[in-house]
């Protein structure tokens, strides 16, 4: 059996964050509701309900760069333990986050 292969990849160039941001935003209409994301050490990748999923190579949970890109697809991380190592091979995060009704108000 085949490894199955991502509906899209890009090839992240470090120092550049904002392609791959625009990346994600082009090809985010291509997926159907978002589940999770894997970060492996040197690729990034996020899923959707029916395991389609896009690629972002060269970029990983040891770069500063990788916050701003889970952010992009509303993943739920801890931004103090992001960078650790692991002994798994990727680090897995839930997406979809949502905020609160009202986060923004002062009262």
């Amino acid at each position: 059996m085949s490894e199955p292969q991502p509906l899209a990849a890009f090839d992240h160039t470090p120092g550049d964050v904002a392609a791959a941001l625009e990346f994600l935003k082009r090809t985010r209409n291509e997926l159907r509701s978002l589940r999770r994301a894997l970060v492996w050490s040197d690729k990034f990748q996020v899923f959707d309900i029916n395991r389609d999923f896009f690629e972002i190579r060269g970029v990983g949970y040891g770069d500063a760069e990788i916050g701003p890109i889970l952010d992009a697809v509303n993943a739920a991380y801890n931004p103090a333990t992001l960078h650790d190592a692991t002994a798994q091979p990727y680090k897995e995060f839930s997406t979809g986050r949502r905020y609160p009704w009202a986060q923004d108000r002062v009262m």
